[in-house]
């Protein structure tokens, strides 16, 4: 099966083929792939070109290179989102046909930091609620939540009655949150949340930081979201203005 030639350069076509490959079920997911010496030979290139063409393919995610390992094929995204779109771990889970779960981890009050202060001005805090906790989508881990919430909006007490932050908000603190400002960051492997999520050592994760307001402004919730990168995608539609 080698490459036919055609005017785009050698390893764009080594891409596209590897992905017709995975496509139609020759290499499957968590599949280890042929070494690079066998699928260079085999795609009539060489070495070289495989591997910017495999480097590609690890940055659009779709392989990960386990070094002195191999070369293994990503699982699709289960949940895919429009980070424009505004939705609880609850509704992505639910909305791609899973059974969304909660694992309780800690319930605790802290004392508020510097930086937690600017971000909950203009209200004057002293202590927040700090709740971590392990969203599952069929039993399986996906997302390890961490969620600081002014005190006085959450009684503590009854946070496990519910799955969804923003139910609790509006059933006992009646605020609705309207919007959040988030910040995405690609994360490696952290001692504590990788192992939670069952992510190997070399596996990324998506942190989302999110501010969460009401439509009149008000601060509410703070949140660090580790998502499993094999698991969630996200993707915002940009439009010209």
């Amino acid at each position: 099966m080698s490459i036919k030639a055609d005017a785009r350069h050698l390893y764009l076509q080594v891409i596209d083929q590897l992905k017709r490959d995975i496509e139609v079920g020759r290499y499957k997911e968590k599949e280890k792939l042929p070494s690079e010496f066998e699928l260079s030979k085999r795609l009539g290139v060489s070495r070289a070109t495989l591997r910017e063409a495999l480097r590609l393919l690890e940055e659009e995610n779709i392989v990960t290179r386990r070094h002195g390992v191999g070369t293994f094929v990503n699982p699709k995204p289960v949940f895919s989102a429009g980070i424009e779109h505004l939705k609880s771990v609850t509704e992505m889970i639910a909305s791609a046909g899973k059974t969304p779960g909660t694992q309780y981890l800690s319930t605790e009050l802290i004392e508020a930091s510097e930086e937690d202060k600017n971000r909950f001005a203009p209200f004057e805090i002293d202590t927040l609620a700090k709740i971590e906790r392990v969203r599952t989508a069929d039993g399986d881990p996906v997302v390890y939540c961490i969620d600081n919430i002014l005190e006085h909006l959450i009684p503590i007490e009854k946070i496990h009655n519910q799955a969804s932050i923003f139910q609790v908000l509006e059933d006992y603190g009646s605020k609705h949150v309207n919007y959040t400002v988030t910040h995405i960051e690609p994360v490696g492997y952290h001692e504590l949340i990788s192992p939670v999520l069952g992510c190997q050592p070399d596996q990324p994760m998506l942190l989302l930081k999110q501010m969460h307001y009401t439509d009149s402004d008000e601060p509410v919730l703070y949140s660090c979201n580790y998502f499993r990168a094999d698991v969630f995608s996200f993707y915002v539609i940009r439009k010209r203005m």
